[in-house]
């Protein structure tokens, strides 16, 4: 298979192709390593390539043979390096699959290598000292996103079409939007994060995957989705699979519309505009958008200092641990300077405050979760805008992020002079839009629908949903994807590029 053939199809189709017999998961594994070697030493997105270890049996899956990526972080493959990042986890090596990396191979996806992630994914840019910066394929001099960038890289410069990604903060919405990708963070609780961890960040983190198609996205949540044993607990089932759900139309939603942040930084020219054309487009589908209010149930400052707490917290107790297993110091040597601050402000948050912190969880998830109303009327089967409560509203439209994708480099500056809260102030004032959804547990994605018309950089937009309801993001996801299509959009740096006679 040619490399210009292997990256025409998305995931659902490779997977096909094999069932069909008419090319093989080995080939379709060489035609992924040919697609890395052209593409990677430019961006920079895969960290360490794996020879594969499973032989799917066609069609047993959706996904059955098709190559794919997993992040250095959070999922674990037996004898594999999961580093974080980090210089300080540098040589770790896993003993054992995670609950998710069994549930990849169940899915008969052939596992190829580790994407890269900043340290810790305690950032929305992808530039870790471990292995250098990650670089958007759309243009090489800026950022993909983070923390997921590496695997949104690789996706959008077509090595694999779809990859593993993680999100506490934004870190798969925020590189979906910087890399043109659709990108999906589920509800709290829908994939395990065991065994190792019963919740990571305190909930606020989730497992999920970046592609070039909604269907791809909805093939891989089908597939990893459900609890494990000792799960602390978990998202309700879907009441049918979300590749069934892409096929059904979502009904006439009412649809929030909110373009300013609550940190009340400014959005720029081009992301309100694309916003504002989503909002339009979902009017010429039939669908009702407001101009909304959105409160949080806290100020934005006790927000932030609350993550913070959550984050700095968890990062001490990851930090200590590896420092202990590799015998490493946690210093300038091992760590990079936010993160050295973060551990230190970290070291200093106390019992009750990080009590607290959990409280305004509980109050966000309270808040957001009445903005889209009760849980039993979003599940009654009524789409229509009428018989409903005024609080009983469907989705919730925002920019994924305020700017287009930054100059590498620029998180960097001053960053040594922040301390904890400081350097989360930051990572939040960049991406002010997707950490809500993270803390009040509820399902958000990014829609790659528009472009910048100065640069032709991908803008994302972003659609919220109540507790448990990716199947209707599903379903509008496909309609937007039908009514204006992305898929052949094609970034400066794409392995599918027929090299010249």
């Amino acid at each position: 298979m040619e490399l210009h053939e292997y990256t025409q199809y998305d995931a659902v189709g490779l997977a096909g192709l094999v069932a069909r017999g008419e090319v093989t998961a080995a080939e379709l594994t060489a035609a992924a390593r040919a697609a890395t070697a052209a593409v990677n030493p430019r961006i920079n997105a895969v960290v360490e390539s794996w020879p594969a270890e499973d032989a799917p049996a066609p069609g047993s899956t959706p996904l059955a043979g098709v190559p794919f990526l997993i992040k250095d972080l959070a999922v674990s493959m037996r004898g594999k390096r999961v580093e974080l990042g980090s210089r300080l986890a540098a040589g770790n090596v896993a003993g054992q699959d995670s609950f998710l990396m069994r549930r990849l191979r169940r899915a008969g996806l052939v596992t190829l290598g580790r994407t890269a992630t900043p340290e810790f994914a305690y950032s929305t840019t992808t530039e870790p000292v471990l292995y250098g910066a990650t670089r958007n394929p759309w243009d090489l001099t800026r950022t993909p996103g983070g923390s997921s960038g590496g695997s949104a890289a690789a996706v959008a410069a077509g090595i694999t079409p779809l990859a593993h990604a993680t999100d506490a903060a934004g870190s798969i919405r925020v590189p979906a939007s910087s890399t043109g990708l659709f990108g999906l963070k589920p509800t709290r609780g829908r994939v395990s994060l065991g065994p190792d961890a019963d919740e990571v960040f305190n909930g606020l983190a989730v497992h999920g995957g970046l592609s070039r198609t909604v269907r791809d996205s909805a093939a891989l949540l089908d597939l990893i989705q459900g609890p494990e044993t000792g799960d602390p607990y978990f998202a309700e089932r879907p009441h049918r699979p979300y590749l069934e759900e892409i096929a059904r139309e979502p009904g006439r939603l009412r649809v929030g519309l909110v373009t300013t942040p609550w940190s009340g930084r400014e959005v720029e020219p081009a992301v309100r505009a694309a916003t504002l054309a989503a909002a339009r487009l979902l009017e010429s589908l039939g669908h009702r958008v407001e101009v909304a209010t959105v409160d949080l149930g806290v100020h934005w400052e006790e927000f932030v200092l609350a993550n913070a707490r959550l984050w700095s917290a968890n990062l001490v107790r990851w930090m200590d641990g590896f420092a202990a297993a590799s015998g490493r110091p946690v210093d300038e040597s091992t760590v990079e300077p936010e993160m050295l601050a973060s551990y230190a402000w970290g070291r200093t948050v106390s019992g009750p405050e990080f009590v607290h912190a959990l409280e305004v969880r509980n109050r966000v998830a309270r808040a957001v979760g009445t903005w889209f109303g009760a849980p039993s009327a979003a599940r009654s089967g009524d789409r229509s805008a009428e018989g409903r409560s005024a609080g009983d509203r469907d989705l919730l439209l925002t920019p994924t992020l305020p700017e287009i994708p930054v100059p590498l480099g620029t998180y960097g500056r001053g960053a040594e002079e922040a301390d904890g809260l400081g350097w989360l102030e930051h990572l939040f004032h960049r991406s002010p839009f997707t950490a809500a959804f993270n803390v009040a547990g509820t399902p958000a994605m990014s829609v790659p629908l528009a472009c910048d018309p100065a640069t032709g950089l991908p803008i994302g937009v972003q659609f919220a949903a109540g507790y448990g309801r990716e199947d209707l993001l599903f379903r509008l996801a496909a309609q937007l994807e039908r009514a204006a299509p992305w898929a052949d959009r094609r970034p400066a740096v794409w392995a599918g590029t027929p090299r010249p006679a």
